[in-house]
C-alpha cells in the first residue's frame, strides 16, 4: 500500500541518516550544549539573517507550542488562533492543560484576519475574563495555504496594536515558504514575529523542530520551561546534527519543494479529471472531493485519510506528499483516478 496519509510517515533524508551514522561513536555534552546544536544554531542564525536571537531545538510540534505558550503567558492570560489551528484540534488540550484558555475564530481558508483578532480583544475587556496575550498561527496551515509577506505583516501589525506576542507553527514551513507565487521569506520572520519555529519532523528530519525566539523578553530561563514541558532531549545532538544537515546549502527548501510539487502534480491530474477540492491549497496538502465507490476503489491501493463527510456520496479527503514521496507513486495515483473517471 502506498500511503498519502501524513509527511512524516518515513525515516529520514539520507544526508541525515549518514551524518549520524559518521558522528554516533563520538562523545558529546547533553541536552543541547554540544557542538552541533552550536553549529546548528549558528547556521539557522545565518539563514534568517537574525543574529540576535536564542535557538533551542525540541524534540516536536507539540512540546514547542505548550512550551511556548506556557513560558509566555500569565496564569490569566490566553492565546487567540484559528479553529482549525493545531492547538486548538489536534493537541489533546495541551495548551489548556497548562492552564491556558484558547480563544478561536473562524479563519478564512485557516488563516486568522487581523479583524478577527481585535473583535478577540475588545470582547475581552475586564478581569472577569482571560485576557487574549498572544496570537499563534501555523504556516503551512492544516488546510494547506499559507500567509503571504501582506498577510503576516498585517498580523503583526495587529498584535503590536494590542500588546500580543505573534507565535508561528512552522512545522511545514518549508511547504508554505517554498509554495509557487508566495513572497514571505525565511528571513521576514524574525522581524514580524515574537518567536516561531522551523519544523524538521515533516520536513526530512527524524524528529525535532528549531524554536527561535527573537523577542528578548521571551528568552529569560526558557531552558528551564523546556525541561519542565518535556521537551529536552538528553542527546540533545541528535537534533543538533539534523538541523546542522538541513541547513548546509538549500537541502531543507529542496526538500520541501519536492513534497510540494508531488502534490501539485496530483491536484493538476484531478482538475484535468474534473474532480472538485474542498479548497485550493499551493502546498503538500491538498483536499479532492470522491465519491464513495470511487473512494472504494483507490484505497485498495492507497492509503488516505478522510478530512470531511460532505454527503451520503461525497467525501473530501486529506493527500499529504512529502519531502520522500516517490514520482513513480504520484503516477500510479493519477493513473488510478484517470481510471475511474
Amino acid at each position: 500500500m502506498i500511503s498519502f496519509v501524513n509527511d512524516y510517515s518515513e525515516g529520514a533524508c539520507d544526508e541525515i541518516l549518514q551524518r549520524l551514522k559518521e558522528t554516533n561513536h563520538l562523545q558529546s555534552c547533553g541536552y543541547g550544549l554540544d557542538e552541533y546544536c552550536q553549529a546548528a544554531a549558528d547556521k539557522i542564525k545565518k539563514v534568517i539573517a537574525c543574529e540576535d536571537c536564542d535557538v533551542h531545538f525540541l524534540v516536536g510540534g507539540t512540546q514547542c507550542n505548550k512550551t511556548v505558550i506556557a513560558a509566555a503567558l500569565r496564569p490569566h492570560e490566553a492565546v487567540i488562533c484559528a479553529e482549525s489551528g493545531h492547538i486548538n484540534v489536534h493537541e489533546t488540550g495541551a495548551v489548556e492543560n497548562s492552564g491556558h484558555k484558547v480563544l478561536y475564530a473562524k479563519g478564512e481558508d485557516g488563516k486568522i484576519t487581523p479583524k478577527e483578532i481585535e473583535q478577540i480583544v475588545l470582547k475581552h475587556t475586564d478581569e472577569h475574563m482571560v485576557k487574549p496575550a498572544m496570537v499563534y498561527l501555523s504556516d503551512a496551515t492544516e488546510l494547506g495555504t499559507y500567509y503571504t509577506y501582506n498577510e503576516l505583516k498585517a498580523i503583526s501589525e495587529c498584535c503590536h496594536a494590542h500588546h500580543l506576542y505573534l507565535f508561528l507553527d512552522g512545522a511545514r514551513l518549508g511547504n508554505a515558504l517554498c509554495a509557487k507565487d508566495n513572497d514571505l521569506k525565511i528571513e521576514d520572520l524574525p522581524k514580524l514575529c515574537d518567536v516561531f519555529y522551523i519544523g524538521g519532523t515533516k520536513n526530512g528530519a527524524l524528529f525535532g523542530e528549531a524554536l527561535v525566539i527573537v523577542n528578548p523578553a521571551l528568552k529569560p530561563d526558557f531552558r528551564y520551561h523546556i525541561k519542565q514541558n518535556g521537551g529536552m532531549l538528553a542527546k540533545g545532538r541528535l537534533l543538533g546534527i539534523q538541523f546542522e544537515v538541513l541547513f548546509e546549502g538549500d537541502l531543507y527548501f529542496r526538500l520541501a519543494n519536492h513534497a510540494n510539487a508531488m502534490a501539485q502534480q496530483i491536484a493538476q491530474t484531478l482538475r484535468e479529471c474534473h474532480v472538485d477540492f474542498l479548497f485550493e491549497s499551493q502546498t503538500n496538502q491538498i483536499f479532492p472531493i470522491f465519491t464513495q465507490s470511487e473512494l472504494q476503489t483507490l484505497r485498495q491501493h492507497f492509503e488516505l485519510g478522510d478530512w470531511e463527510k460532505l454527503d451520503d456520496e461525497h467525501t473530501a479527503i486529506r493527500i499529504v506528499t512529502s519531502w520522500d514521496t516517490k514520482e513513480e507513486a504520484v503516477k500510479q495515483f493519477c493513473e488510478t483516478v484517470m481510471k475511474l473517471r
